[in-house]
Protein backbone atom coordinates (compact mmCIF):
# COMPACT_ATOMS: atom_id res chain seq x y z
CA UNK A 1 0.00 0.00 0.00
CA UNK A 2 1.42 3.66 -0.83
CA UNK A 3 1.44 6.54 1.44
CA UNK A 4 -0.82 8.43 -1.03
CA UNK A 5 -3.90 7.53 -2.05
CA UNK A 6 -5.59 9.43 -5.74
CA UNK A 7 -9.28 9.68 -5.53
CA UNK A 8 -11.31 9.83 -8.93
CA UNK A 9 -14.97 10.44 -9.04
CA UNK A 10 -16.52 8.75 -12.71
CA UNK A 11 -20.35 8.48 -14.13
CA UNK A 12 -20.09 7.91 -17.48
CA UNK A 13 -16.22 7.98 -18.18
CA UNK A 14 -15.91 5.12 -19.81
CA UNK A 15 -14.12 6.94 -23.14
CA UNK A 16 -11.07 8.89 -20.90
CA UNK A 17 -10.08 5.77 -18.60
CA UNK A 18 -7.41 4.18 -20.41
CA UNK A 19 -5.57 7.29 -21.28
CA UNK A 20 -6.24 8.71 -18.08
CA UNK A 21 -4.81 5.55 -16.39
CA UNK A 22 -1.83 4.96 -18.68
CA UNK A 23 -0.95 9.36 -18.26
CA UNK A 24 -1.00 8.71 -14.47
CA UNK A 25 1.24 5.57 -14.55
CA UNK A 26 3.22 7.68 -16.85
CA UNK A 27 3.80 10.56 -14.11
CA UNK A 28 6.10 8.44 -11.95
CA UNK A 29 4.11 9.32 -8.38
CA UNK A 30 3.89 5.90 -6.50
CA UNK A 31 0.21 6.37 -5.65
CA UNK A 32 -3.16 3.87 -5.34
CA UNK A 33 -5.56 4.67 -7.16
CA UNK A 34 -9.33 5.18 -5.71
CA UNK A 35 -12.60 5.37 -8.37
CA UNK A 36 -15.81 5.83 -6.77
CA UNK A 37 -18.50 5.03 -9.28
CA UNK A 38 -21.92 6.06 -9.31
CA UNK A 39 -23.65 3.56 -11.25
CA UNK A 40 -22.66 4.35 -14.86
CA UNK A 41 -24.57 3.07 -17.71
CA UNK A 42 -22.31 3.18 -19.98
CA UNK A 43 -19.69 0.46 -19.32
CA UNK A 44 -17.32 2.24 -16.90
CA UNK A 45 -17.83 0.35 -13.95
CA UNK A 46 -17.66 -3.25 -15.76
CA UNK A 47 -14.00 -1.24 -17.20
CA UNK A 48 -13.14 -0.17 -13.98
CA UNK A 49 -13.50 -4.11 -12.55
CA UNK A 50 -11.10 -5.04 -15.27
CA UNK A 51 -8.47 -2.31 -14.58
CA UNK A 52 -8.79 -3.34 -10.81
CA UNK A 53 -8.13 -6.68 -11.70
CA UNK A 54 -5.04 -6.18 -13.38
CA UNK A 55 -3.65 -3.76 -11.50
CA UNK A 56 -3.00 -3.97 -7.59
CA UNK A 57 -3.03 -0.04 -7.45
CA UNK A 58 -6.08 0.45 -8.40
CA UNK A 59 -9.14 -0.07 -6.31
CA UNK A 60 -12.88 0.88 -7.01
CA UNK A 61 -16.08 1.62 -5.33
CA UNK A 62 -19.54 0.96 -6.94
CA UNK A 63 -22.25 2.94 -5.81
CA UNK A 64 -26.07 2.41 -5.94
CA UNK A 65 -26.39 5.90 -7.88
CA UNK A 66 -25.59 8.92 -8.51
CA UNK A 67 -25.28 10.81 -5.68
CA UNK A 68 -22.96 13.80 -6.60
CA UNK A 69 -18.69 15.10 -6.37
CA UNK A 70 -19.14 16.44 -2.67
CA UNK A 71 -20.73 12.74 -1.75
CA UNK A 72 -17.95 10.97 -3.79
CA UNK A 73 -15.24 12.82 -2.51
CA UNK A 74 -16.37 12.33 1.23
CA UNK A 75 -16.47 8.44 0.80
CA UNK A 76 -13.20 8.85 -0.52
CA UNK A 77 -11.81 10.68 2.47
CA UNK A 78 -12.87 7.61 4.59
CA UNK A 79 -11.76 5.55 2.84
CA UNK A 80 -8.40 7.24 2.98
CA UNK A 81 -8.59 7.65 6.97
CA UNK A 82 -9.10 4.06 7.47
CA UNK A 83 -6.56 3.27 5.59
CA UNK A 84 -4.30 5.73 7.31
CA UNK A 85 -2.70 6.91 4.25
CA UNK A 86 -0.28 10.31 4.59
CA UNK A 87 -1.60 11.93 1.27
CA UNK A 88 -5.01 12.04 0.08
CA UNK A 89 -5.20 14.01 -3.58
CA UNK A 90 -8.42 14.66 -5.77
CA UNK A 91 -8.61 14.80 -9.45
CA UNK A 92 -11.31 14.57 -12.45
CA UNK A 93 -12.02 11.51 -14.29
CA UNK A 94 -12.40 13.37 -17.65
CA UNK A 95 -8.52 14.13 -18.87
CA UNK A 96 -9.01 18.05 -17.73
CA UNK A 97 -6.69 17.70 -14.82
CA UNK A 98 -3.08 16.75 -16.43
CA UNK A 99 -1.77 13.63 -14.65
CA UNK A 100 2.02 14.75 -15.39
CA UNK A 101 1.27 17.78 -12.48
CA UNK A 102 0.90 15.02 -9.42
CA UNK A 103 3.99 15.21 -8.75
CA UNK A 104 4.08 19.00 -8.22
CA UNK A 105 1.04 18.71 -5.60
CA UNK A 106 2.87 15.87 -3.95
CA UNK A 107 6.03 18.20 -3.44
CA UNK A 108 4.04 21.01 -2.42
CA UNK A 109 2.24 18.65 -0.24
CA UNK A 110 5.52 17.83 1.86
CA UNK A 111 5.35 21.41 3.81
CA UNK A 112 1.79 22.15 3.54
CA UNK A 113 -1.62 20.64 4.44
CA UNK A 114 -3.48 21.11 1.23
CA UNK A 115 -2.62 21.96 -2.53
CA UNK A 116 -4.50 23.48 -4.70
CA UNK A 117 -3.99 23.40 -8.38
CA UNK A 118 -4.81 26.87 -10.36
CA UNK A 119 -5.54 28.47 -13.39
CA UNK A 120 -5.16 31.67 -12.32
CA UNK A 121 -1.87 31.53 -11.25
CA UNK A 122 0.92 33.64 -13.93
CA UNK A 123 1.34 30.29 -15.29
CA UNK A 124 -1.56 28.41 -15.10
CA UNK A 125 -4.52 28.10 -17.36
CA UNK A 126 -7.34 27.24 -19.31
CA UNK A 127 -7.93 25.33 -22.84
CA UNK A 128 -10.69 24.94 -25.63
CA UNK A 129 -13.12 27.12 -23.48
CA UNK A 130 -15.20 29.91 -24.67
CA UNK A 131 -15.10 33.06 -23.56
CA UNK A 132 -17.87 33.28 -22.08
CA UNK A 133 -17.09 30.16 -20.12
CA UNK A 134 -14.12 31.85 -19.27
CA UNK A 135 -15.83 34.57 -18.00
CA UNK A 136 -17.89 33.14 -15.78
CA UNK A 137 -15.42 30.71 -13.99
CA UNK A 138 -13.25 33.73 -13.70
CA UNK A 139 -16.37 36.02 -12.38
CA UNK A 140 -17.18 32.52 -10.32
CA UNK A 141 -13.52 32.69 -8.44
CA UNK A 142 -13.56 36.46 -7.72
CA UNK A 143 -16.93 36.42 -6.39
CA UNK A 144 -16.35 33.39 -3.93
CA UNK A 145 -12.78 35.15 -3.14
CA UNK A 146 -14.58 38.66 -2.53
CA UNK A 147 -17.13 36.57 -0.12
CA UNK A 148 -15.10 34.16 1.93
CA UNK A 149 -11.52 36.55 1.96
CA UNK A 150 -9.95 33.16 1.02
CA UNK A 151 -6.78 34.24 -0.38
CA UNK A 152 -7.48 31.77 -3.12
CA UNK A 153 -7.04 32.73 -6.96
CA UNK A 154 -9.26 29.69 -7.65
CA UNK A 155 -11.27 28.44 -5.37
CA UNK A 156 -13.60 26.45 -7.02
CA UNK A 157 -10.93 24.27 -8.52
CA UNK A 158 -10.49 20.49 -8.28
CA UNK A 159 -6.94 19.52 -8.57
CA UNK A 160 -6.29 19.58 -4.94
CA UNK A 161 -4.05 17.37 -2.54
CA UNK A 162 -4.48 17.03 1.11
CA UNK A 163 -2.77 15.83 3.84
CA UNK A 164 -4.97 12.89 5.33
CA UNK A 165 -4.27 13.94 9.10
CA UNK A 166 -5.90 17.38 8.17
CA UNK A 167 -8.91 15.58 6.38
CA UNK A 168 -9.23 14.02 9.91
CA UNK A 169 -9.09 17.27 11.96
CA UNK A 170 -11.99 18.86 9.84
CA UNK A 171 -15.60 18.53 10.64
CA UNK A 172 -16.62 16.74 7.30
CA UNK A 173 -19.69 15.16 8.40
CA UNK A 174 -21.01 19.01 9.01
CA UNK A 175 -20.53 19.61 4.76
CA UNK A 176 -23.79 21.16 2.91
CA UNK A 177 -22.09 20.93 -0.41
CA UNK A 178 -22.95 18.27 -3.04
CA UNK A 179 -21.98 19.71 -6.19
CA UNK A 180 -18.70 21.48 -7.34
CA UNK A 181 -19.37 24.05 -4.92
CA UNK A 182 -17.76 21.44 -2.35
CA UNK A 183 -14.54 22.52 -3.55
CA UNK A 184 -15.20 25.51 -1.92
CA UNK A 185 -16.30 24.41 1.47
CA UNK A 186 -13.71 21.96 1.25
CA UNK A 187 -10.94 25.10 0.95
CA UNK A 188 -12.82 27.32 3.29
CA UNK A 189 -13.11 24.86 6.17
CA UNK A 190 -9.34 24.41 5.93
CA UNK A 191 -8.78 28.25 5.32
CA UNK A 192 -10.71 28.96 8.60
CA UNK A 193 -8.88 26.20 10.61
CA UNK A 194 -5.80 27.35 9.77
CA UNK A 195 -4.10 24.80 8.18
CA UNK A 196 -1.09 25.97 5.72
CA UNK A 197 -2.57 26.02 2.18
CA UNK A 198 -0.41 26.74 -1.33
CA UNK A 199 -1.79 27.27 -4.78
CA UNK A 200 0.44 25.65 -8.05
CA UNK A 201 -0.04 26.83 -11.53
CA UNK A 202 -1.94 24.70 -13.51
CA UNK A 203 -3.58 24.19 -17.12
CA UNK A 204 -7.02 23.03 -17.17
CA UNK A 205 -7.92 21.46 -20.67
CA UNK A 206 -11.59 20.80 -21.26
CA UNK A 207 -12.97 17.13 -21.87
CA UNK A 208 -12.84 15.84 -25.09
CA UNK A 209 -15.33 13.11 -24.61
CA UNK A 210 -17.49 12.40 -22.18
CA UNK A 211 -20.59 14.57 -21.12
CA UNK A 212 -20.10 17.78 -18.83
CA UNK A 213 -21.75 17.34 -15.46
CA UNK A 214 -22.21 20.95 -14.97
CA UNK A 215 -26.23 22.07 -14.41
CA UNK A 216 -27.62 25.08 -13.58
CA UNK A 217 -28.62 23.66 -10.52
CA UNK A 218 -24.64 22.82 -9.41
CA UNK A 219 -24.24 26.59 -10.21
CA UNK A 220 -27.24 27.82 -8.22
CA UNK A 221 -25.98 25.34 -5.63
CA UNK A 222 -22.66 26.80 -5.50
CA UNK A 223 -24.05 30.30 -5.30
CA UNK A 224 -25.85 29.85 -1.75
CA UNK A 225 -22.91 27.36 -0.46
CA UNK A 226 -21.32 30.89 -0.58
CA UNK A 227 -22.97 32.88 1.25
CA UNK A 228 -23.51 30.20 3.56
CA UNK A 229 -19.88 30.20 4.18
CA UNK A 230 -19.95 34.50 4.88
CA UNK A 231 -22.52 33.90 7.39
CA UNK A 232 -20.86 30.92 9.32
CA UNK A 233 -24.15 28.98 8.51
Amino acid sequence: MNAALLLIPTYNEVTNLPALVDQIDAAGCELDLLFIDDASTDGTAELLDQLAAEHAYINVLHRPEKQGLGSAYRDGFAHSLERKTTYTLCMDADLSHDPADLPRLLEALENHDLVCGSRYLAEGGIENWSLHRRFLSKAAAVYTRILTRMPLTDPTGGFNAYRTEMLRNLPLQDMTSNGYSFQIEMKHLAWKGGFRIQEIPIVFTERRAGTSKMSPGIIKEALWVVWNLLLGK
